[in-house]
Formats: C-alpha cells, sequence, structure tokens
C-alpha cells in the first residue's frame, strides 16, 4: 500500500513540496503587476469615462463596504458590477446624444484614409468612448451554437507549444495557493495531493476544450474568487453549479455577447485594473501563512518581484521594434520581441523559446522565488510550507469525501483513472 501510495503521487507531492507561499505569492503579484502598461494609459484615451469607472469601483468597494442592505452587503460584494453598470450606462446616453458623434467622421475608415485633422484628432475619442463603435450587439445573432473545431482545425508550432508548457506549470502555482487558501475559507481540511494533482489536471482538460471550441482563452483557477468565497460566505458547490449551468446557456444566446462586447475598451481597462490590483494583493496575502517579516522572506520576495519586472523590460526593449509592430498592445510585447532578443545562439527555436520566456513577468518571479525559497536555509514555519492532507486519513473521513468527491457521483465512472480520487 505504501509503495503503490508513492507511485501514485509522486509528482504530486514533489511539486507540492517546492511550492510554498513564499513562492505563490510574487508569482501571482507579478501576473497582476506584469499589466501596469495597458491599466491607465488605455483609460486615458478617454478619461471622463475611464476615471469615473476606477472611483466609483473604489468608493463602493472601500468607503460604502459596511453598509448593509436587507442583510448583504452589496457595495462590497457587487463594487465591479455597479460601478461597470453606472458607467457604461454613462456611455450609452452619452454616444446616444451625440457627444462623440463628429460630422464627417467615420469610426470605421481605416487611419491612412482619414485626411481631415479635426477626423484624426477625434476618432480615438469616437473608438474608445463610444458602446456602438464595434456594432456588436446589432449584428450578433440571437441564437448561436458554438461546435468544436468551428474556426478551424488546430495549428501546432513546436517553439510556441513549449512556452505554453511552461507558462501552463507555472500557472498551477496559482491553482496550488488558491486550493489551500480555499479549503481554510470553507472550513475543510487542506485537500490531499490526489486532489491537488485532479484539480491541475482538470484544469488542463478544460484548456484543450477551450482550444477545441476555439475561445483563444486557457482555463485556470481565478485567485479573486477566493476573496469572492471570503467577502460573501458562500462556499457552496451547488451554487457554482447552478452558476456555470446559467453561463452555458447565456453562452447560446448572441445577443448577450454582443451586449457584453459593446463594453468600451476604457471601461474594461477601468474594470482590469481593478482585478489586476486585486490579482497582485491576494497573491501577496499568501504570505500570511509564513513569516511575513522574516529579512530571509522579505529578500526573496522583493528580489522576485522587482527581477520580474526589470528582466522582461531588458528582453522587450533590446534591439530596435520594427515599425509594423509598434502597435501591438503592451500584453503582446513578449511575443513580438521572440525574434530579436538578446539570445542568439545558432539555434533559432531555442532562442524564440529562451527570448520568449525570459520576457515573461511571471516566469522570472517563478524562478527566483522557487530557486531561492528551495535553497537558501529557512524553517517550515519560517517559509510556510503547505500541509497537505493524507489520502488514507481522508478516505476514512465522510465530510472530507464529501467536500473533495465529484458532484453528481461522477467519480465512479472514473475510478479507473488514478488522480481523480483522494
Amino acid at each position: 500500500m505504501v509503495c503503490k501510495y508513492k507511485s501514485r503521487h509522486y509528482f504530486s507531492l514533489f511539486w507540492s513540496r517546492l511550492i510554498n507561499p513564499v513562492v505563490v505569492a510574487p508569482t501571482v503579484a507579478a501576473v497582476g503587476l506584469s499589466f501596469y502598461s495597458y491599466g491607465f494609459p488605455q483609460i486615458g484615451t478617454c478619461l471622463e469615462i475611464g476615471a469615473v469607472q476606477i472611483l466609483l469601483v473604489i468608493f463602493f468597494s472601500l468607503y460604502l463596504r459596511k453598509i448593509s442592505v436587507l442583510g448583504h452587503r452589496v457595495f462590497l460584494i457587487y463594487a465591479v458590477p455597479l460601478g461597470l453598470a453606472i458607467t457604461w450606462a454613462v456611455a450609452f446616453l452619452l454616444t446616444a446624444v451625440g457627444v462623440y458623434s463628429y460630422k464627417g467622421c467615420d469610426v470605421n475608415a481605416p487611419v491612412s484614409h482619414i485626411i481631415s485633422d479635426h477626423c484624426r484628432e477625434n476618432i480615438p475619442k469616437m473608438k474608445h468612448c463610444r458602446v456602438d463603435a464595434l456594432h456588436a450587439l446589432g449584428s450578433a445573432p440571437w441564437f448561436r451554437f458554438p461546435y468544436p473545431l468551428q474556426w478551424g482545425m488546430p495549428v501546432f508550432h513546436w517553439k510556441m507549444a513549449l512556452v505554453m508548457c511552461v507558462v501552463s506549470i507555472i500557472s498551477s502555482v496559482d491553482s496550488v495557493g488558491s486550493y489551500h487558501a480555499s479549503s481554510l475559507l470553507v472550513a475543510s481540511r487542506p485537500p490531499t495531493p490526489g486532489v491537488l494533482s485532479r484539480g491541475i489536471g482538470l484544469e488542463g482538460l478544460c484548456s484543450l476544450l477551450t482550444g477545441l471550441w476555439g475561445t483563444g482563452t486557457g482555463s485556470s483557477t481565478l485567485t479573486e474568487n477566493v476573496h469572492t468565497i471570503a467577502v460573501t460566505k458562500m462556499g457552496s458547490r451547488r451554487a457554482i453549479e447552478l452558476g456555470a449551468c446559467v453561463l452555458i446557456v447565456l453562452s447560446l444566446i448572441g445577443k448577450v455577447g454582443g451586449f457584453i462586447a459593446s463594453i468600451p475598451d476604457v471601461i474594461v481597462a477601468g474594470l482590469l485594473c481593478f482585478m489586476w490590483t486585486m490579482l497582485t494583493a491576494l497573491g501577496l496575502s499568501n504570505l500570511r501563512y509564513s513569516e511575513a517579516g522574516s529579512s530571509r522572506n522579505i529578500i526573496i520576495v522583493g528580489l522576485s518581484l522587482f527581477l520580474s519586472l526589470s528582466i522582461p523590460a531588458y528582453f522587450q526593449q533590446y534591439g530596435i521594434i520594427p515599425k509594423s509592430n509598434l502597435q501591438v498592445p503592451s500584453y503582446f510585447q513578449p511575443y513580438v520581441v521572440a525574434s530579436h532578443g538578446p539570445i542568439r545562439t545558432n539555434f533559432g527555436g531555442l532562442n524564440y523559446i529562451l527570448n520568449t520566456l525570459l520576457s515573461l513577468h511571471m516566469v522570472i518571479a517563478f524562478l527566483v522565488a522557487v530557486i531561492l525559497d528551495n535553497t537558501v536555509p529557512g524553517s517550515r514555519q519560517e517559509r510556510g510550507v503547505y500541509v497537505w492532507s493524507d489520502p488514507e486519513t481522508a478516505k476514512r473521513e465522510p465530510a472530507v469525501a464529501k467536500d473533495y468527491g465529484l458532484p453528481f457521483r461522477v467519480g465512479k465512472l472514473f475510478r479507473w483513472v488514478k488522480w481523480v480520487g483522494l
């Protein structure tokens, strides 16, 4: 039994021993900080809407957070949706009354075709402030049924595949910290290494499905939802299952997607400024499981965060970026610079992989943190080593099996898959 257990959970145990709060904190925080160049520069394109968006969310989430309506702290729980609804309505009204309509200017006209200086000056404001700049709501069908491979067969490039494998592994660091924090918030025992492995495996499976459906995004644990559990005191799995069903139904209604797509870019940037701020803060909050005042931990976290911003800046600013790439958003810059970074060996594929990986903030934060935390001496208490439940003990506790068992007795269908168990 012992040999079987060791062979079954070897990788999970190895991975969970490497990942501790001192590693999770800077890695997750670096993800939020990496988008700093996108936030306010985008808001500045329509300051009268973007600034109001940020101020409303701050006002609701901080100054009105203790006000209860029918026993619920509405402003704290729904700070982001309320701020979005108000600024979206303001943008809609300003668009409807013609504030962002300029005579003779077409928002869809190519830049090269715009001759008037008046239009050159005002078209950027039209693109970022109007709610109908993309005509998404009017052109969207009422019902649309997505299906696998709807955009054609997947294209495989081995260089990008290796990059994404590394990024996926580092993304799992966020999941490890979120699993542990969630178990504490719902007053349950920490998950076992098997549950940890199953969670990360299911994230990979969901990413495979999103690739087949062509969504353009992967699937991973959302750290902000851990904060949602803390605020709402709602840790029911049934609520998540019901919410998932509602979202699946809404995804079939094209007008819902068109309505969401009508959100001006500046409002999206305002929302993401708050969300990335939360991501950064929640990442650093993992330090509460360790000795945050330890000089060892301060140096490791500080170095990880600073180098995660500084080293990618060096790689992204190395050489001269071709003029054709000047309009590429900042969050795509790592892929733009991959072909002309400072690493130039005789192997083009190796140059691409290393230049791209070292241009990613979370990669640098993870590498610095995991190397230093696992080589610099420190006690388990100082490092805040995560404690995982023993599988054999968990199996004998009905409450633990209920908390971590797959819903609707799905687990019985996958008994042959070792990583779905406790």
